[in-house]
């Protein structure tokens, strides 16, 4: 039986962080009921804050919104309402995590397929959810020589970057990926079978990239599986495989 020596595949990591923390007058091409644009954007609210922000030195720090109805924080017996935009940036950042930046698969050995897993942290505080993107710089590949490990079609053929399907055959070959939720619901329903896999969107072939995570809840660490798989046939040259895989973590806003 023939085995590859090594294949290993490397993890970048792009996290995209974006809010409006306060709106200038001079940028505003006309101000009037609550109602402010430019030829960028436009946006509607009940009142107009003329300032906000985070003022601090080394003996404080302040978090401040001017003239808004009622901001503060209220409470009662069943509820809490934090109101101003000092409390948007400061109870939950965004941020996102990968367990693990190298992922090595070992030695291989063909119709015997091989899974690794990682773990995707992410926190929220965007009322208007986020979305977690995926794809690979190019399939699993020898670099000296230019052959790759195809990216797997599933046991029917049928799977692809934007489509999921069954992969449990030892005689199924190639490499892809399934997510599983570990806390919440924050994988793509594709894989709300357990045994869906599909390929990585490939940059090199110009494929979009594709979630693999997104939800609307605003909240601390959600966490999601990865499980890459790689399987290959006994025709397959010996050799060190690798390629990158790249998630981008963006907020909506």
């Amino acid at each position: 039986m023939k085995s590859l020596s090594r294949l290993f595949f490397t993890l970048s990591l792009i996290s995209f962080g974006l809010f409006l923390n306060s709106i200038g007058a001079k940028s505003l091409a006309q101000v009037g009921g609550g109602r402010l644009y430019n030829d960028k954007y436009i946006l509607h609210q009940a009142n107009f804050n003329f300032t906000s922000g985070k003022a601090s030195n080394a003996s404080y720090g302040l978090g401040f919104t001017g003239g808004e109805l009622a901001q503060g924080l209220f409470s009662g017996a069943n509820y809490i309402v934090r109101s101003g935009f000092q409390y948007y940036y400061s109870i939950i950042p965004f941020e996102f995590a990968v367990s693990s930046q190298f992922v090595d698969f070992g030695p291989l050995v063909p119709g015997t397929p091989v899974t690794r897993t990682n773990r995707l942290t992410l926190s929220n505080g965007s009322a208007f959810g986020y979305e977690v993107l995926v794809f690979e710089n190019h399939p699993l590949r020898n670099n000296p020589t230019g052959l790759d490990i195809p990216d797997t079609t599933c046991d029917s053929g049928t799977c692809s970057e934007t489509t999921a399907a069954a992969w449990t055959l030892g005689t199924t070959y190639g490499f892809g990926y399934r997510c599983d939720d570990i806390t919440g619901t924050e994988c793509s329903s594709d894989f709300a079978t357990s045994t869906f896999y599909k390929q990585f969107a490939s940059s090199e072939s110009a494929e979009l990239a594709q979630p693999v995570m997104s939800g609307s809840d605003v909240g601390r660490d959600f966490e999601s599986e990865v499980t890459y798989k790689v399987n290959i046939s006994s025709t397959q040259p010996a050799g060190l495989y690798q390629n990158q895989i790249i998630y981008v973590a963006v907020p909506s806003i």
